[in-house]
Formats: structure tokens, C-alpha cells, sequence
């Protein structure tokens, strides 16, 4: 009980992306221009896959999930960064800060999952076109969508929970630009065993179990399109994984690096690069990865302005 009395810390300062006044100004207008486009990209989206008729499929409805994921993911991080680069002090209270935890690891472990998800139904359709609708029918997309909502929310609320237990005394300066575990488990004045022991396991779960789906699902993939005799056969198989293996690269990649080592062996200022590239770089790429790479996104895209303009 002596030692819960030492918890005084009700509010944090965010150290930011940077200390110098001099780059404040730029990057808000850099960030600021991000996010825009991450809002009007994945908005946009979730839109054109709910207008289009032709693109009310398993595979597209697990593309609008994955798009609202990311519009939740940047909005949870981006606006309070953008507040803290014209503030003098960059302070977030205890609650809020502990919610930001909370749906940050929410949406970040539901997009992995999600990403799992959308390499298997690929799978099926090109290993298994005649049985495609079969397997993934509507309910089993919507069930693999519960699925992957549902992991995230768990995982979530253990480390939310875990991180609540920890005590904090003097220090409250988090050396990140939101709340990170590590970064608030480094201010601890109690053990945080336990807490790294969690982050460690569910986080080597969250991020193994999905990309060596990913990869198992491409392996089939690869082998299916290599018996493939005609190349146009080949291209457009190729065509339909391209944008999702380069979201999965660029998703899977920051995020290992910053989690699957121990907190004393993340170099601090490249775990800061590192966050920026899965909460806010990604959410940003995804649309126009998928937007850019993908033939029936344009068709319909297309379709729709022909439409809005003859109205």
C-alpha cells in the first residue's frame, strides 16, 4: 500500500518527433498533409467500395475493413501530434493517455490479423477458384472480420490492463510522440517484468502467427502461379497479390523491428522512425497501394466519376 502511495504521476510530456523549434512548422504542414490524404484515401475507399456494385466481394469487403483499421490507427495518434507541434508543452493527461494505448494496440494488432486474413482469402482464390465461394462466403468474411476485431480487443485489454498495474513516480517525460508501451514502461518505478514478459509473448503472437500465415499463404500462392502454363495467366495472378505482399512489407517490417526485441536493445530515436512508418506512413500507403495497383479499384473508380459527371 506504501508503494501505490508513490504513484503521483497524473499527467505525461510527449517528447515528440523532434526538439527543435525550427522543424516544428514543417513538419505539421508534412504530418498535417498526411493525414489529409489518409482520411480522404481511406474515407474514399470504404466509399467506392460500398457505391460499387461490382466490387461487393469477400475480397473487397475485407479491403473497406482494412481501410477503416487504418483510419482509426492514424486518427488515434495523428491529431494529438499535430496539437503537440504547436503546443509549448506537449502534455496528455494519465486517462487519456492510457486511451490512446488502448485503441493504438487495438487497431495495430486488428491490422495484422486483417492483413492475415486478406493473404488467405487470396489464397483461396487462386488456388482454389472453383471453391472460392464457396469457403469464403459472406459469413465467413464476416465471421474472419469478428475474428480479427475480437484479437485485437484482447490484446489490447491485457496490456491496458498490465500497464494500469504499473507504477509511476518522478519521471513523466515519454520519449515518443504518443503513448508507447515501452516508452511508459521505461518511467516505471515498479517491476515491469510481467508487463515486458506480455508485450513479448502476445507481441511475438500478433506478429509470427499473421505474417507466417502471410507467408504460407504466398508459398501455395507462388506454386499455384508457377504451374500456371499461359503468361497472362501468370501476370494477372501476380497482379491481384502485388499491392497486398507491399503493404504486408512495409506493415510487417517497421512493426518487428520496433517490438520483437527487448526494450534495452531498440535504439530510441530509430524505434521514433520506425512508429512512424506503421501509424502513420502506412495507413496513408494503403489506399494508394490499392487504389494505384489494382485494375477493378480503377474500372470502378472510373465508372463512378462517369457517373457523377452525367448527373
Amino acid at each position: 500500500m506504501a508503494e501505490r502511495n508513490h504513484s503521483v504521476v497524473t499527467q505525461f510530456i510527449l517528447a515528440g518527433l523532434t526538439d527543435k523549434p525550427a522543424l516544428q512548422l514543417p513538419l505539421f504542414l508534412l504530418f498535417l498533409g498526411i493525414y489529409v490524404l489518409t482520411v480522404v484515401g481511406n474515407l474514399g475507399m470504404i466509399a467506392l467500395i460500398g457505391l460499387s456494385s461490382h466490387l461487393h466481394t469477400p475480397m473487397y469487403y475485407l479491403l473497406s475493413s482494412l481501410s477503416f483499421i487504418d483510419l482509426c490507427h492514424s486518427t488515434v495518434i495523428t491529431p494529438k501530434m499535430l496539437v503537440n507541434f504547436v503546443n509549448e508543452k506537449n502534455i496528455i493527461s494519465y486517462s487519456a493517455c492510457m486511451t490512446q494505448l488502448y485503441f493504438f494496440i487495438v487497431f495495430a494488432i486488428s491490422e495484422c490479423h486483417m492483413l492475415a486474413a486478406m493473404a488467405y482469402d487470396r489464397y483461396v482464390a487462386i488456388c482454389k477458384p472453383l471453391l472460392y465461394h464457396a469457403i469464403i462466403s459472406y459469413r465467413v468474411c464476416s465471421w474472419m472480420v469478428v475474428v480479427v476485431y475480437s484479437l485485437g480487443l484482447i490484446g489490447a485489454t491485457a496490456h491496458t490492463v498490465c500497464m494500469l498495474r504499473v507504477l509511476f513516480c518522478d519521471a513523466n517525460v515519454i520519449n515518443q510522440y504518443f503513448c508507447d508501451l515501452f516508452p511508459l514502461l521505461e518511467l516505471s518505478c515498479s517491476s515491469t517484468f510481467i508487463n515486458e514478459l506480455i508485450v513479448l509473448c502476445l507481441s511475438a503472437f500478433n506478429i509470427l502467427f499473421p505474417t507466417f500465415s502471410i507467408l504460407a499463404s504466398y508459398v501455395l500462392i507462388l506454386a499455384s502461379i508457377l504451374r500456371i502454363r499461359s503468361t497472362e495467366g501468370r501476370s494477372k495472378a501476380f497482379s491481384t497479390c502485388s499491392s497486398h505482399m507491399s503493404a504486408v512489407a512495409i506493415f510487417f517490417g517497421s512493426l518487428a523491428f520496433m517490438y520483437l526485441q527487448p526494450s534495452s536493445v531498440s535504439p530510441k530515436d530509430k524505434g521514433k522512425v520506425s512508429s512512424v512508418f506503421y501509424t502513420i506512413i502506412v495507413p496513408m500507403m494503403n489506399p494508394l497501394i490499392y487504389s494505384l495497383r489494382n485494375k477493378d479499384v480503377k474500372v470502378a473508380l472510373h465508372k463512378l466519376l462517369e457517373k457523377r459527371c452525367f448527373l
